[in-house]
């Protein structure tokens, strides 16, 4: 039987775990809105949409 050494062997997926806290936040933001769909806008706002475009054009240069 083999059995994972004792000690930081797991590797972080980063990209993975930033998706699983956007989804997460989408989750809440889901169960906050109650009965009603949340607008597209509404997701943008979530997931910083914006805020990662102004950053894309900053460090483009646009």
């Amino acid at each position: 039987m083999h059995v994972a050494p004792v000690g930081g062997t797991a590797v972080q997926d980063h990209v993975a775990l930033a998706e699983i806290e956007l989804c997460g936040d989408l989750i809440i933001a889901a169960s906050a809105a109650g009965e009603e769909r949340l607008s597209l806008e509404s997701i943008d706002e979530v997931l910083r949409v914006a805020e990662e475009r102004e950053e894309r054009k900053l460090t483009s240069g646009g």
